[in-house]
């Protein structure tokens, strides 16, 4: 029998199935991603490291689906557009959220996609010192609303008379409005707080 000119399963094959289970919301461990990609879930263990293996090499295909590069311009405009992409990403697989954040990144890919931010911001004057602290702050915004676009129309419900909450969610922005809002806020809050901070490690 020739082999198939494509092959029926590979690293990246693995993991763009499971971020379509993702999607779907549907699991995407071992048994259901060899049932979509009709092979026995022992096959999968030729290409990947067990389910820790599946992770990341699903991130892998989210940072090759979401990448966003940066062409040597300045910080705040590559992360202002990278927060934006960030925040899609997380919204649109939530439940991938626990076990992203669980797990050592390792993907090449992924790897590459954190220098390019670690280098933006050197470039933009930030001390080695303080990048990583940066870049932990960066993605727990962005892991942060990119949940929150992904919450219920109703955040809040109050079942009792409220001093001020409830006066003010009377009529306010719900559902993705609402995320926007807060979201656009949130960047400008972060964006000028580490504008501030550069300026005054400049002194």
């Amino acid at each position: 029998m020739p082999r198939p000119s494509t092959p029926l399963l590979s690293p990246e094959i693995i993991g763009e199935a499971g971020l379509a289970l993702s999607r779907a919301g549907e699991p995407f461990g071992v048994n259901a991603i060899a049932r979509r990609l009709g092979v026995r879930p022992s096959s999968l263990y030729n290409h990947v490291d067990g389910m820790d293996g599946i992770v990341e090499v699903m991130r892998g295909a989210l940072v090759h689906a979401y990448r966003v590069e940066w062409n040597g311009g300045p910080w705040d405009d590559y992360l202002v557009t990278l927060l934006r992409t960030q925040r899609r990403m997380y919204a649109e697989h939530p439940q991938l959220v626990p076990l992203l954040v669980g797990k050592t990144i390792t993907h090449p890919a992924v790897i590459a996609a954190y220098d390019d931010l670690a280098t933006s911001l050197v470039d933009g004057g930030f001390p080695d010192a303080e990048v990583l602290a940066v870049i932990g702050v960066i993605d727990a915004f962005a892991i942060g609303f990119g949940l929150d676009l992904a919450s219920p129309e109703d955040i809040w419900q109050p079942g009792d008379d409220t001093r001020t909450l409830g006066r003010i969610l009377d009529g306010s922005e719900r559902g993705d409005a609402r995320s926007d809002r807060a979201f656009e806020l949130g960047v400008d809050m972060l964006v000028e707080s580490l504008r501030a901070r550069l300026a005054r490690v400049a002194r």
